[in-house]
């Protein structure tokens, strides 16, 4: 028997989530999970998932009793009721103003159908980074939609690093609950800047689309 190369097969996830993109890292010795925008996943596994964040904000929600974790990456708009004129924030986004909502929803309700019960759940939250200068602050928008949500909704939060200039690359461990979080050089802040900002696009110019592919 190979006791080398690690096989997928005895390790599968949770259904539902076969088409994220799974690999062996052979420098912690487990799987890691790459979340995308738009995209999440719930593990009952000793493994890492992992996404890189500008403007994003990604929860990690965890279940300590039963050891069981998710996280999403979602770009969000202006608050529901905001008031002022359109900027471009609004013209670019449109009707992709709740995304958010259904992120964290989906995400959650997928942690319920494993086992875990509401009450049980912890909340930490990454991201909202002043990365895409040419628009109005996305990020300080992201941050209030998800402070206020979870307010709303009677989340407990345990733990946050929102804010900044700077994108950050997140590792969560579903099991654990643990979190690293790194901080990217500026450097490495053209490739995610881009990145966003043809979400954002398509988002905007089809967002029925948008719905299907991304969830």
């Amino acid at each position: 028997m190979n006791t080398v190369a690690p096989r997928l097969a005895e390790n599968p996830v949770l259904p539902g989530f076969e088409h994220l993109r799974r690999f062996w890292d052979s420098a912690q010795s487990c799987h890691t999970v790459k979340v995308l925008p738009g995209e999440f996943y719930v593990s009952m596994q000793d493994e890492v998932v992992s996404t890189v964040l500008g403007s994003c904000i990604s929860a990690c929600i965890f279940d300590p009793r039963r050891r069981i974790g998710g996280m999403n990456h979602f770009m969000l708009p202006a608050p529901s009721g905001a008031t002022g004129a359109r900027d471009d924030w609004a013209l670019v986004v449109g009707r992709a103003a709740r995304y958010g909502n259904d992120a964290m929803e989906q995400l959650i309700n997928a942690i319920l159908k494993v086992g875990s019960q509401r009450v049980d759940l912890e909340v930490k939250v990454f991201g909202g980074g002043r990365v895409l200068t040419q628009m109005t602050d996305v990020g300080r928008r992201n941050i209030e939609f998800v402070q206020h949500y979870i307010e709303t909704e009677g989340l407990r939060l345990t733990a946050s690093d929102l804010g900044d200039v700077y994108p950050r690359q997140v590792q969560f461990f579903p099991t654990s609950g643990r979190v690293r979080v790194r901080q990217l050089k500026r450097h490495q802040d053209t490739v995610l800047v881009a990145g966003e900002s043809q979400y954002l696009k398509r988002l905007a110019n089809d967002p029925i689309k948008g719905e299907v592919e991304l969830f």
